[in-house]
């Protein structure tokens, strides 16, 4: 258990070194206004926390960083709420209140602002597919026998799938299965594709179409698309670089590997567990992500998580300011995707 002293010299600890990203002295912590103590009993508490795996000493003259260890105290116990100043509030609004129709695009807004605000890496996950609505359907011959069939949504999504068909089936055939779908499937919740609602179309389809094995293979791939997958938007990656952490290219690069490609960038957030997570180091189960934190938080829709929204920087993050923001976020998205995708 940390003494009351103890837990200020390690937050003004933690404070310092975000601002400057240099190892904290007791010379230095002697001059804050809030610590009225001498230089030897600061130096005296640093030990002791060093000790108990707080701090980190990276160089015997140097003075102490917080480990791993100690930002995880300081987040869960001395960190204060930070306000989000007026500037970024307004920077914020600006982009919940654009007339935007597609979700998508408020998404990939979202992460190119919030990359911008923070300075660090930003990554959002729009809404699991099954959030949305089915807007339409259509056939795309390729070759003999073989379409891709396309899904698009209300919430933006496209989603492709190739299907095997007859070979000897015609333009008119396949003219004949996308008005169907597009009459039975237009507007449906894709949550409702793989219950009662796939019964009722395939029966449907078996009455009226000539071609019904061709237009089930066509509804089983388009039941098929997993309906938790959501387009991931990265936004700022360049600004991991600018962290002095990370200016060694060679240790940077699997990082920049894992933001580079959609499917592997998605990995960065953890799964749709309610409420704001912080990882920090260790904590991630990626192995590239295991010296930087991970501020993530989830958004609803009628009160089921659909997406994440997260930060990503070194361990020596203004933890404070980033949660604020990420709380501010979610709770905007939260209020827009629920307009845009409940079933009202």
């Amino acid at each position: 258990m940390l003494t009351s002293r103890q837990k200020l010299i390690l937050s003004a600890i933690v404070e310092d070194y975000v601002r400057s990203a240099e190892p904290v002295g007791s010379r230095a912590l002697s001059k804050h206004n809030e610590i009225h103590l001498s230089a030897a009993t600061i130096r005296n508490e640093m030990a002791d926390l060093e000790e108990m795996g707080l701090l980190d000493q990276p160089h015997m003259s140097a003075g102490r960083i917080p480990s791993q260890k100690g930002y995880r105290f300081y987040v869960d116990n001395l960190m204060m709420r930070a306000e989000i100043d007026a500037e970024t509030l307004a920077a914020l609004r600006e982009v919940f209140v654009q007339r935007m129709t597609e979700v998508e695009r408020i998404i990939q807004q979202t992460s190119i602002v919030l990359s911008q605000l923070t300075q660090y890496t930003t990554i959002v996950k729009g809404p699991r597919l099954d959030a949305g609505r089915i807007k339409r359907v259509e056939l795309v011959p390729l070759v003999r026998g073989t379409v891709v069939a396309i899904l698009v949504t209300d919430t933006g999504h496209v989603v492709s799938r190739q299907v095997l068909m007859s070979e000897d089936v015609t333009p008119d055939d396949l003219a004949q299965i996308v008005n169907l779908l597009n009459t039975k499937l237009r507007e449906v919740p894709l949550s409702r594709m793989r219950s009662h609602f796939y019964q009722e179309v395939s029966e449907e389809m078996a009455r009226t179409l000539e071609r019904y094995e061709d237009a089930l293979a066509v509804l089983d791939e388009l039941c098929a698309v997993d309906p938790e997958s959501g387009r991931v938007y990265v936004g700022g990656t360049t600004n991991i670089l600018a962290q002095p952490e990370f200016r060694d290219v060679d240790k940077v690069r699997p990082l920049l590997a894992l933001l580079e490609r959609e499917e592997t960038a998605g990995q960065v957030l953890p799964k749709h567990q309610p409420g704001l997570q912080v990882r920090i180091g260790r904590e991630n189960e990626v192995p590239m992500l295991q010296e930087c934190t991970v501020i993530a938080a989830t958004y609803a829709v009628d009160g089921v998580p659909v997406g994440s929204v997260g930060v990503l920087g070194p361990t020596r993050m203004n933890y404070a300011r980033v949660v604020r923001i990420l709380d501010y976020v979610s709770n905007a998205l939260t209020r827009v995707m629920t307009e845009r995708l409940s079933g009202a």
